[in-house]
């Protein structure tokens, strides 16, 4: 199968590479990029490794080598640190890049559906949800989905085990609502090995409030914080994005918090979502305290209006 990368720039080249080392979810890869120089070359430089996975074609081209693609992986635009949104004071956070970004996508969003009308569209560039959502509206049909809140449910498992001094894949802890600073992260539900994790931390003699305060500090702002040591927050969200991409491929059904048009809602918006071919197949709220659930209001208060923002300015 066919997959295609719009958007060849940090996230890009770590998404390509994820899906390069991966191996075995698509047999090719073609890389779109406004600078053809940079797509050359970063198509060039992952086919030297490609002999050290399953078999996969990498190569660039332009909008035209869409045709057949069963995903397009769309990461164009700016991000935080160019686009000015690398302030933890701010609370609108990756919202601050709308604006520009609803642009680019009113220019890819037509030309990838033109060509691979078939294909599902995957929203990386942040702000992700209410991007999809006017994704969404330009494709003229649902097979539209962002990465949601995949990595911060990772970063959130992380610093729990950091925490808690146990291997990550062994804690379920799960971050709804938008992909930004009004996510919702569900303490309530978040176990480890069917323990609640509210019963185990704090055994150290620090108080639970203070350590709930610190992690969920360190999540909605990890972004930053790698971005002030390197530039650019790439591998987690490259990495995520080949995963999503392969649950797409294998029709796996896989149960992720990506971010999708939720009817109830009437915004995307990151749930337990099920994952596999056309998208997101099916979407479950999480049980969920009432402060949770309030939680998750306010970020739904934020989705719409970022959504509407974007549909006035990508539909102008």
């Amino acid at each position: 199968m066919k997959v295609a990368v719009v958007g060849v720039g940090a996230v890009g080249s770590a998404t390509a590479l994820s899906l390069v080392e991966r191996g075995g979810s698509c047999r090719e890869i073609v890389l779109v990029d406004r600078d053809t120089a940079r797509a050359d070359g970063v198509a060039s430089d992952l086919r030297y490794a490609a002999p050290l996975s399953p078999t996969v074609d990498v190569r660039s081209g332009g909008y035209e080598d869409l045709a057949g693609a069963a995903i397009v992986v769309i990461t164009a635009g700016v991000n935080e640190k160019t686009g000015g949104a690398t302030d933890r004071s701010d609370p609108k956070g990756r919202l601050r890049l709308l604006e520009t970004n609803a642009k680019v996508f009113a220019e890819i969003v037509p030309q990838a559906v033109a060509v691979a009308p078939e294909a599902v569209l995957m929203v990386v560039t942040d702000p992700p949800d209410p991007l999809a959502d006017l994704a969404r509206h330009v494709a003229g049909h649902n097979r539209v989905f962002s990465t949601g809140t995949v990595i911060d449910s990772l970063r959130f498992r992380v610093q729990l085990a950091d925490r808690l001094r146990v291997r990550p894949r062994d804690v379920q802890a799960l971050v709804v609502g938008e992909h930004g600073t009004s996510e919702v992260l569900l303490w309530s539900s978040a176990t480890v090995g069917g323990i609640p994790v509210a019963d185990l931390l704090g055994r150290d003699g620090r108080s639970v409030e203070d350590i709930r305060k610190e992690v969920e500090r360190d999540i909605r702002y990890a972004n930053i914080t790698i971005i002030e040591g390197t530039g650019a927050s790439q591998y987690g969200i490259g990495a995520v994005s080949a995963r999503l991409v392969e649950a797409v491929l294998r029709d796996e059904r896989a149960v992720l918090p990506v971010a999708a048009y939720s009817s109830r809602h009437e915004v995307t918006l990151s749930l337990s979502s099920v994952l596999g071919a056309g998208g997101v197949q099916q979407m479950h709220e999480p049980v969920m305290t009432p402060e949770e659930h309030q939680a998750l209001a306010e970020s739904v208060r934020v989705l719409r209006a970022a959504a509407d923002r974007a549909l006035s300015i990508g539909t102008t």
